[in-house]
């Protein structure tokens, strides 16, 4: 009897272990593909900025998150340099990550 319970018990652990490693891997992975998006968003936003494709820079990122689940929260401009703010869902939370893009700052001499 007492084996029993110890087996069960280790079992119960296991899968308290495994369930909350699955969670874990799951949030790197969307946090993973929001960067993603956030990278690309910011580098479209600056495309549009410098005149390299066609649109507002600011729709052209909300356009580019979108198509990867993703919603634009802020979009600053600066000259040529784009810095986008997306965010999504996951689960319960809304997780958000920045991306900048546009060309290197100038070199000091």
């Amino acid at each position: 009897m007492a084996g029993t319970v110890a087996g069960v018990g280790v079992m119960a652990g296991v899968i308290v272990v495994t369930a909350a490693l699955a969670v874990v891997g799951a949030a790197s992975v969307h946090a993973q593909r929001l960067s993603g998006a956030a990278d690309a968003a910011a580098l479209a936003a600056a495309d549009a900025a410098s005149g390299a494709v066609a649109g507002v820079p600011c729709d052209r990122a909300a356009e580019v998150a979108a198509t990867a689940g993703a919603a634009v929260t802020t979009c600053d401009l600066d000259g040529v340099v784009a810095t986008v703010t997306v965010s999504a869902p996951f689960g319960g939370v809304a997780a958000s990550v920045s991306a900048r893009a546009g060309p290197p700052p100038d070199a000091a001499p």
